[in-house]
């Protein structure tokens, strides 16, 4: 097995969030890959095989499998690159084909994927005292252009948007209770934002149900994010810009580029940086 841990997202040369990825000859078996992913002990470690005309991808947490991370796709697809050589690269997930696009020259290192279809969908009364109630928030401190939902792109992830940057800078809670909640609501993260601008967004990402305080970068949310204000009509214009990690000090850039087709996946770009 070839492991690296590469960042993805990272704004400029620091920042970003760390994934492992580890290159097979043949898929390990499910507890070898966590234990591996436990011992490197970032958020998410991805694990790919050839099969096909592609790859077999799994991801995993120190603590439990998730179906699809986007920063983990992105490293994968930048080391794809930097292996075999910059192009497109065909990937079987659990329950999805995507695709990513990796790039490596002098000048970038990155690459961009497109993302399981989207959809969401408006939250329950409980769950939202239950959101609101975890993070200290009132329904005083939401943006109302923005309402509570869950947004899917390969998983569910809670969003909550603020009408505040303060707010979303001082964003805590218990971790032990946003595992619970998580589980309860089959939730990958819970993805609360603050729109600067139509195009701008600051975001934090906690991402408990996978024994991680916050992610500095997260993909898959981002897409989930993006798919869901196509789906309210937001006025994105065609792409939005998040960033994420400022408040932990991991800056992080993501773009999601978003096509007018409801449903359809959402492609988010990113550059890379090798870890020593």
């Amino acid at each position: 097995m070839n492991i690296q841990r590469i960042a993805a997202f990272p704004k400029g040369l620091e920042g970003g969030n760390p994934a492992g990825v580890v290159l097979c000859e043949l898929m390990p078996d499910a507890i070898t890959m966590q234990s591996l992913a436990a011992e490197i002990g970032y958020s998410e470690t991805v694990f790919a095989a050839p099969h096909d005309n592609g790859w077999r991808v799994r991801y995993f947490s120190p603590k439990v499998e998730v179906d699809f991370c986007g920063h983990a796709t992105i490293a994968l697809g930048a080391t794809l690159a930097k292996h075999f050589g910059q192009g497109v690269f065909h990937l079987t997930l659990n329950h999805a084909q995507i695709s990513v696009e990796g790039y490596c020259s002098d000048q970038n290192w990155g690459a961009a994927f497109v993302s399981p279809p989207t959809h969401s969908r408006p939250i329950s009364t409980q769950l939202l005292t239950e959101a609101l109630s975890l993070f200290g928030l009132t329904e005083a401190d939401l943006d109302p252009r923005i309402p509570p939902a869950i947004a899917h792109a390969g998983g569910d992830h809670l969003i909550l948007a603020v009408n505040d940057r303060r707010t979303l800078q001082a964003m805590q809670y218990h971790q032990e209770n946003g595992h619970h909640l998580s589980v309860q609501e089959s939730l990958v993260t819970f993805n609360l934002i603050y729109a600067e601008q139509a195009q701008i967004f600051y975001s934090r990402n906690p991402f408990p149900v996978g024994g991680v305080f916050e992610d500095p970068a997260t993909g898959s949310a981002a897409a989930a994010l993006a798919g869901y204000l196509r789906d309210i009509n937001w006025p994105h214009s065609g792409s939005i810009v998040i960033y994420q990690g400022e408040d932990m000090g991991m800056p992080s850039c993501l773009t999601a580029e978003i096509s007018p087709r409801l449903g359809a996946g959402i492609k988010v770009s990113g550059n890379v940086r090798p870890i020593v």
